[in-house]
């Protein structure tokens, strides 16, 4: 991953999908603006029927690879 996908997840949302692993938690450090709470990769986050409904928010910009 490489931090292009970066988007925040809608604070509802945060405790209802698995937690980020390590390495997403590393890539986000290269991201714009990330917030320790909300910000996800949303490339590792793996959808399911449970999530319909999820709401995520894109940053004004995104980290250019």
């Amino acid at each position: 991953s490489c931090s292009t996908c970066h988007v925040y997840i809608d604070p509802a949302w945060v405790e209802k999908l698995p937690p980020a692993s390590d390495m997403e938690q590393e890539m986000l450090e290269f991201a714009s603006a990330p917030d320790a709470r909300l910000s996800r990769l949303s490339c590792q986050i793996r959808i399911t029927d449970a999530m319909d409904g999820l709401v995520v928010t894109m940053p004004e910009t995104q980290a250019e690879i």
